[in-house]
């Protein structure tokens, strides 16, 4: 969940490393902290809050700022309330041994109490600054190099770890290593500079080469002499494999808009453009997805497909369920993935797990996807970074392509997921003989119309922030939605709650009269999905249902709707299409809302109290 971003090299470090803090942000944002190291003397700073508390701090002392090599650190907090102490970067208790440090260390505990009773003392609570220490104990008692004290250190730890390391006494030197949580590293010209960070969006100005190292590896990055990378448990050597980074400065700037989360509300026409582009050709009632295609006979013979998630990723896979039921007549089962990798799930080598993540980072789906290997299963990964770990571990997948996705709250992402979900159940219905060639074309040219209609949908903005000027001060809302739009109520209000701090729960309609009605009177809101398709005279019902009993009605209709407009107190009309692809559209007037309500209660719409980007440990 931390940042973690890192220089070695003939520039000055500090811009780097700022910068590279103020783009990871999104990942933590608790607390921040550098250290700089000028060639002989340590500066570290770190502070409780934002990288903005930290720079401010830096500045009034210039000679904090100097020096070519520096590591930084932007937290979420774990271990340790967030505070100065707290904060990162930790130093050994020399002070010769500086990390950073991203990941939960399970056994600190015992770890800590055993370096007390060989004098070690502490100043903060974290794990970490165990762990630097340990890596100081096991360099001064085997007598070894740091790469060595590094390998050994984390060979007696358990738990994950992304980290940083620097010893004053090798000073053209950082050691950096990964075990379930991503870490990159930035190659420069001819190996005069280095670059170390989360992901690569720190560091893309300077250079496109880029290594990710995989679980269990360790990097020795030395100046001027390039990178050597080991495995942490056997000390075998692993080729570097350098990867050209696909992502540009442009795409991680707001680009004129006051939130990046506004920009990706406003991004998403284009990214389901180009998650299908080059997938399907509707004219031809083609689609071309290679992960499937090589795999097919997996797809066609799978007893089941269990989708594992988390989030708004698992909101997504809800949708998927009722895509690929409904069109490919397999079985389809939506698991957390928190709860799947706990509960020994029956997994057979017949089952397909379609593992879902926007970061392809999430700890507990990467867990899952292992034990599903384990068991035998194929497993099939959708997610959006490139190069990632999910993207690795997986048999097969697909990209989403919605490019980078800075705000906390996830937007375009669930689009695009379900965009990929919408293409594997056509696929495999068509494969299957569920569905007919030209029914295959009929709803592939619907689906091509999409991204025009999400365009359509975000011209009534202002009448969205209307409306969400009416219920900004709501302290409860409910939202109600059947058949495909279930999820989409569910992700409405996880939107809601996330970025506003607004209690708020979504259910299926039917349900409301199964404990939920009992909350509705004069004060609370509702949001109905109210489409023209699907269960829309039963919906209907239970508006009027909720009318009776003085609630607030929003609806979300389709255009033209007569019945509902009649009932509701606000209603917001969506373009006509398929009702499998009503969850593409409605999504976005909830997105809206979300957005204005949280920025009308002053709310820091992309970063919110107490989340983070990528959740990279349990």
């Amino acid at each position: 969940m931390c940042g973690i971003t890192g220089y070695i090299g003939y520039r000055d470090a500090y811009p780097i490393v700022i910068n590279g803090l103020k783009r990871l942000e999104y990942r933590g944002y608790d607390s921040a902290g550098i250290m700089m190291f000028d060639g002989e003397k340590i500066h570290l700073s770190k502070t409780k809050g934002k990288v903005s508390d930290l720079e401010s701090i830096t500045t009034k002392e210039e000679e904090r700022k100097n020096g070519k090599i520096g590591i930084g650190h932007t937290r979420w907090a774990t271990h340790g309330v967030p505070n100065d102490v707290n904060s990162h970067p930790h130093s050994s208790q020399t002070g010769n041994l500086v990390i950073v440090h991203n990941g939960i260390i399970e056994n600190y505990d015992t770890l800590k109490k055993e370096l007390i009773t060989r004098g070690y003392t502490f100043k903060s609570d974290t794990d970490t600054e165990v762990l630097v220490n340990l890596i100081e104990e096991v360099k001064k008692t085997e007598g070894c190099k740091l790469g060595k004290a590094v390998q050994l250190a984390l060979n007696n730890v358990i738990g994950a770890y992304a980290i940083a390391v620097f010893d004053k006494t090798k000073p053209n030197e950082i050691i950096v290593a990964r075990l379930g949580s991503p870490i990159a590293i930035g190659v420069g010209k001819d190996n005069s500079e280095f670059f170390v960070a989360s992901d690569a969006s720190p560091f893309i100005e300077y250079t496109k080469d880029a290594i990710y190292l995989e679980d269990e590896e360790m990097a020795i990055i030395k100046l001027n002499k390039g990178i050597k990378i080991h495995k942490i448990n056997d000390d075998s050597l692993v080729d570097a494999n350098i990867q050209e980074l696909q992502l540009s400065l442009e795409q991680i700037e707001k680009g004129g808009y006051d939130h990046f989360m506004l920009k990706e509300i406003h991004e998403q026409p284009k990214a389901i453009v180009d998650t299908y582009r080059g997938r399907m050709l509707p004219d031809e009632g083609i689609i071309r997805m290679a992960g499937i295609d090589n795999h097919m006979n997996k797809f066609l013979n799978a007893e089941r497909i269990i989708i594992v998630a988390c989030g708004t990723s698992w909101h997504a896979g809800l949708v998927g369920e009722y895509l690929i039921e409904e069109f490919a007549r397999i079985p389809v089962e939506v698991e957390y993935a928190s709860e799947f990798r706990y509960r020994n799930p029956i997994v057979t080598s017949k089952d397909i797990v379609i593992a879902i993540s926007q970061s392809g980072e999430t700890a507990d789906t990467l867990a899952a996807i292992k034990l599903a290997k384990s068991k035998g299963a194929f497993v099939f990964g959708v997610c959006n970074v490139v190069g990632s770990s999910i993207a690795r571990e997986t048999d097969a997948g697909a990209y989403t392509h919605a490019g980078p996705e800075i705000g906390v709250a996830s937007t375009k992402a669930f689009t695009t997921q379900i965009t990929v979900l919408s293409l594997i159940a056509l696929k495999l219905a068509s494969k299957k003989g569920e569905l007919s060639k030209s029914d295959l074309r009929t709803y592939l040219q619907k689906m091509q119309l999409i991204p025009t209609k999400v365009e359509a949908l975000l011209k009534i903005d202002n009448k969205v922030k209307e409306i969400a000027a009416v219920y900004k001060n709501a302290k409860n809302c409910l939202y109600l939605g059947r058949g495909f739009n279930f999820p989409v109520a569910l992700e409405g209000a996880l939107k809601l709650k996330e970025i506003s701090y607004i209690h708020a729960e979504g259910y299926p309609a039917a349900e409301m009269k199964h404990g939920p009605i009992a909350l509705i009177d004069e004060n609370m809101p509702i949001f109905v999905i109210a489409t023209n398709k699907g269960h829309y005279e039963k919906v209907v019902s239970n508006i009027q249902e909720i009318k009776s009993r003085a609630g607030k009605i929003i609806a979300i209709v389709t255009e033209g709707d007569t019945q509902v407009k009649e009932i509701a107190d606000h209603v917001i009309e969506i373009p006509e299409t398929e009702e499998a692809f009503t969850p593409l559209l409605t999504t976005i007037p909830l997105q809206l809302l979300s957005y204005h309500i949280a920025v009308m209660l002053g709310k820091n719409v992309d970063q919110p109290r107490n989340l983070a980007k990528s959740v990279t440990v349990e």
